[in-house]
């Protein structure tokens, strides 16, 4: 078992930054992939980005070139920064970890919640 705590969640005004931290306990961060995942009101959960065990990073189109997805695994710690955050950037931020071998294992944080607004 997995437990993820997001936390770095607040109000920002646009164009500012915002880093959000995701911490893993319970088992070994390097096995799994992760992952940000954000639910706006009225949306449903979309991709934010991804990162690898070996560090490959994915990105969603609209985040590529302000959001950085980074990985501690010495601290067992996932990281979100956010740079020239948009109002439509405000959204509930989930972390993921995900493997499927040995077997399918698929983890949820409980969320931060970020508000983009001046």
């Amino acid at each position: 078992q997995v437990q993820l705590v997001e936390s770095g969640g607040g109000l920002v005004q646009p164009g500012g930054s915002l880093r959000l931290s995701c911490a893993a306990s319970g088992s070994d961060l390097s096995m799994y992939a992760m992952g940000w995942y954000r639910q706006a009101p009225g949306k449903q959960r979309e991709l934010v980005a991804t990162i690898s065990r070996g560090f490959t990073t994915y990105y969603a189109d609209s985040m590529k070139g302000r959001f950085t997805i980074a990985r501690d695994n010495a601290r067992n710690t996932l990281y979100l920064q956010m740079n020239n955050v948009k109002p439509e950037d405000t959204a509930v931020y989930y972390c993921n970890a995900r493997r499927i071998d040995p077997q399918l294992e698929d983890y949820w944080g409980q969320g931060t919640q970020v508000t983009v607004s001046s």
